[in-house]
C-alpha cells in the first residue's frame, strides 16, 4: 500500500468511526454499512488485479465516505441534504440525490481503468461499458437494499430506502447516477482531447463504434 493509499484509507477509517458512534437510528446505520464490508474486500481485492490510480482510490474513498456520512443520520435525515433541498426549493431531504450522482461521477473513472486493465481499449466499448457498469451497479443496490429491508428488518424500511413518499426515487435514483457518470467520462473525454494529438481520431472512432 502507497503512502496516499494510507492516507486515504486513514480518512475514512476516522469517518466510520465517527459514524459508528451514536448513529440516528442503529438498525438503518447496520444495513448501509452492508454496502461498505462488501466494497472494501472488493477494492483491495481487484487492486491486486487491476492498475488503479491514486485518483481512483480518492474517488472511491469520497464516494464511501459519502455513503458512511449518509448512514449516521439515515439518508433521509442528513442535515446537509436540507440544505440542499432549500437551495433547489424542496420540502425534500435531497442528500440521497446527491449520493446517486456522486456514485455515477465518482466511480466512472476508477470502473474505466479497470476495463483498460482488462483490454476494453476500443475507445466506444471503453466508455460505453464503463457507463453501462455504473448504471448496472446503481440497479444492483436497489435491488439489494430492497432485499435487505425483507430480511432484516422491515420496519426501518422508511429510513433506510428513503423515497421520502417519491413513487419513481428508484428510477430517479439510476437516472442521477448515469448522469454523473456521463458527466464524469465526459470530462475524462475532454481532458485526453486537451492533451493527446491522437484524441480527435479516437473521437471520430466513437461514431464508427471502434
Amino acid at each position: 500500500m502507497t503512502y496516499p493509499q494510507k492516507i486515504l484509507a486513514l480518512l475514512f477509517a476516522a469517518v466510520w468511526v465517527w459514524a459508528a458512534i451514536e448513529p440516528l437510528n442503529r438498525y438503518g446505520w447496520l444495513l448501509e454499512n452492508v454496502l461498505v464490508l462488501i466494497a472494501i474486500p472488493l477494492i483491495l481485492a481487484f487492486g491486486r488485479h487491476f492498475r488503479f490510480s491514486t485518483a481512483s482510490y480518492a474517488l472511491l474513498t469520497l464516494f464511501l465516505v459519502l455513503h458512511v456520512y449518509g448512514s449516521h443520520y439515515t439518508y433521509a435525515e442528513v442535515p446537509f441534504g436540507e440544505m440542499l433541498g432549500r437551495w433547489f426549493d424542496t420540502e425534500r431531504n435531497t442528500y440521497d440525490r446527491l449520493v446517486h450522482f456522486s456514485f455515477g461521477l465518482l466511480l466512472a473513472l476508477p470502473i474505466r481503468e479497470a476495463l483498460r486493465s482488462l483490454e476494453a481499449r476500443g475507445i466506444f466499448w471503453n466508455y460505453w461499458l464503463t457507463l453501462s457498469l455504473v448504471v448496472s451497479f446503481s440497479a444492483v443496490y436497489e435491488i439489494l437494499e430492497w432485499l435487505a429491508v425483507l430480511m432484516v428488518n422491515p420496519e426501518v424500511s422508511v429510513d433506510f430506502v428513503g423515497a421520502q413518499g417519491d413513487p419513481w426515487d428508484t428510477q430517479k435514483d439510476m437516472f442521477l447516477a448515469a448522469i454523473g457518470a456521463f458527466l464524469s467520462l465526459s470530462l475524462i473525454l475532454s481532458w485526453n482531447a486537451l492533451l493527446t494529438p491522437a484524441a480527435k481520431e479516437k473521437l471520430r472512432s466513437i461514431l464508427r463504434l471502434s
